[in-house]
């Protein structure tokens, strides 16, 4: 009897920490991919009610099957895509942190520099973009300018938050103790800095790809070298809305995928001591 009794609170253990354990997984996901299966029948179904023609919505079937037939054109955009966003983003992290850790070393530097960062950022990129063009000429490396400038200054500007948002006690101490400002730096602003860094991150990946795409528009290529933009192209000039359609989800999901990665990066990072990523008690 005794035995058993044990073997039922063991079972019964088991059953608790699955249930804590799978709970919040499906509280967190499963509402979500409800909402999103509700989504892609009403707009199946309801397209074939309405009777909606299908250069002007086409099913989620139709996307699929345009995505299937296109799939070799596709599947290459998206590569050249990732690859002009993936440059054009290392690109504004390594220039944006740079830029912060010059200006925020020296104020002068900061009042000089920082109102044409901001400057950059309020020009429409389509105004900047037709000139870089003619300076780089057309194909991936005004692409990637292009996504470079277009994520740069969300780097630059959280960067330099923190930077500037250190704690002014830890800084004395260290004065104190006669650090030198690379120290300083080195030891308590940068790490200080890396939750407002993280952050800039989520926003420039994003729009790293908005850039490429945006790039693809005005400077990109035809043919095999083709991205996003340029199939985006193509299928709005022939009238092809369900590819347009799909290119337009791949772009999307390649965003999100990004924000995906470097979200998981900045818990990876500051899960374990920042409150902006530990995990939360209901």
């Amino acid at each position: 009897m005794e035995h058993s009794h044990q073997e039922l609170n063991r079972v019964q253990d088991v059953h608790v920490t699955y249930k804590k354990n799978t709970w919040p997984i499906l509280n967190t996901y499963l509402p979500p991919v409800i909402v999103f299966m509700l989504f892609i029948l009403f707009w199946q179904f309801g397209t074939q009610l309405l009777q909606i023609p299908p250069y002007l919505l086409p099913k989620p079937m139709d996307i699929v099957e345009a995505a299937v037939m296109n799939w070799s054109n596709l599947s290459s955009a998206v590569i050249r895509t990732i690859t002009e966003s993936m440059l054009g983003f290392m690109f504004s992290v390594i220039g944006g942190v740079i830029g912060a850790l010059l200006m925020s070393s020296s104020k002068l530097l900061e009042r000089s520099l920082y109102p044409y960062a901001i400057l950059l950022q309020t020009i429409p990129i389509v105004a900047i973009a037709p000139i870089i063009v003619i300076w780089f000429g057309s194909g991936m490396n005004a692409i990637v300018i292009i996504a470079f400038t277009i994520g740069f200054f969300p780097m630059l500007s959280n960067t330099l938050i923190g930077l500037n948002a250190t704690d002014r006690g830890m800084i004395n101490l260290l004065k104190l103790y006669q650090a030198s400002p690379w120290q300083i730096m080195w030891k308590v602003r940068i790490p200080a800095a890396l939750p407002y860094i993280m952050a800039g991150l989520k926003i420039s990946c994003t729009l790293a790809v908005v850039g490429a795409i945006v790039g693809e528009y005005i400077a990109g290529i035809g043919g095999g070298d083709g991205g996003l933009g340029y199939a985006i192209t193509v299928a709005s000039s022939r009238m092809e809305t369900a590819y347009l359609f799909a290119c337009g989800i791949s772009a999307s999901i390649l965003g999100v995928g990004f924000f995906l990665l470097v979200n998981l990066f900045s818990k990876l990072l500051l899960g374990s001591w920042h409150e902006s990523e530990m995990k939360r008690e209901n």
